[in-house]
């Protein structure tokens, strides 16, 4: 059987099958990832049942009851209950280098886009999180939730920019200051963690006071979500070598057999039949005899008196 040499499509194709193996592979790098994820889930309970007897503790579910009843009867200038995801959670339990009472609070944002290093505006570790977060769920809309761990030492750049809004689509980024503009699952995931405060909207401007102790734990569950970030990266980047090494080898191989003697060494059954019948010419042309088959098929011979007599009777027939 003659071999069948290499083209770009055969090698793309062997590729994504071996790199979908080792993605599925259980490796100690994914363990990580899936641990810290589940970390990230029994943090979230936490810190969200925590926040809600912060936050109702400085703003009591009987005035917020009490003052929607005045707004109902007086209107606007009473509307002044405003629901929110992001909290300044402060405490008075530091001291400074001279020994007073210092003042320490940061910006904790419960949504699926909140920063994760205290400020109060959206950056790309939010969307970091939300695509190792809905890892699973971005793959199954054929989305690359890897791009950003992918990209991590490349600026930004036409491929990165691609796949990063198809990621932010797909989850319902409003791509905007607003993040309650968010639709889909961005939408859902906040929808869990709005809580009733009194005063203006912007988080800035007010500090919700809370004990050192509980602060802690709120820096705590802001840790393990920048850990999930973290553990995608590493995950990714010992992918990203194995299928730098693989591309190489790959593009060596002049014939299809040479590359899958490599899966079959990696561990990895690899059906040479369905690489070719999927081919998008759907013969294997570098085959010697398919090749001439099809070159023979696509003349135009010349045919002999005999048989132009039988082909034009044939036709006379096809009429009648």
């Amino acid at each position: 059987m003659s071999k069948i040499r290499m083209n770009t499509e055969l090698r793309n194709k062997l590729f994504n099958k071996i790199k979908d193996v080792f993605e599925n592979e259980d490796t100690q790098e994914k363990e990580a990832f899936l641990q810290s994820r589940e970390w990230v889930n029994e943090k979230y309970v936490m810190a969200s049942q925590l926040a809600k007897q912060v936050v109702e503790r400085s703003y009591p579910v009987e005035d917020v009851a009490t003052l929607r009843t005045f707004k109902k009867k007086y209107g606007q200038p009473c509307d002044v209950v405003a629901k929110d995801k992001c909290f300044y959670f402060a405490h008075n339990e530091d001291l400074d280098d001279e020994g007073d009472i210092k003042e320490t609070k940061s910006h904790f944002d419960f949504g699926l886009f909140g920063n994760l290093n205290g400020s109060e505006y959206s950056s790309d570790d939010g969307k970091k999180f939300a695509v190792a977060y809905f890892r699973e769920e971005l793959k199954a809309k054929d989305c690359n939730p890897d791009i950003f761990a992918q990209q991590n030492e490349n600026k930004d750049n036409p491929h990165k920019t691609k796949h990063v809004d198809e990621c932010m689509k797909a989850l319902g980024y409003s791509n905007g200051y607003n993040d309650t503009q968010n639709i889909g699952m961005a939408k859902e995931f906040d929808n869990q963690y709005f809580l009733d405060v009194i005063g203006t909207s912007y988080c800035r401007s007010r500090a919700i006071a809370c004990t050192k102790n509980e602060y802690e734990q709120f820096e705590t569950w802001r840790i393990a979500k920048g850990n999930l970030v973290s553990k995608h990266q590493t995950w990714i980047d010992s992918i990203t070598k194995q299928c730098d090494q693989l591309k190489i080898g790959l593009k060596a191989y002049r014939y299809l057999s040479e590359g899958i003697e490599l899966a079959t060494e990696l561990g990895i059954n690899v059906d040479e039949a369905e690489l070719i019948k999927t081919n998008s010419t759907g013969l294997t042309i570098y085959n010697p005899s398919n090749l001439a088959s099809m070159i023979k098929g696509m003349k135009n011979k010349n045919q002999s008196r005999e048989a132009k007599i039988l082909a034009r009777k044939q036709y006379e027939e096809s009429l009648n």
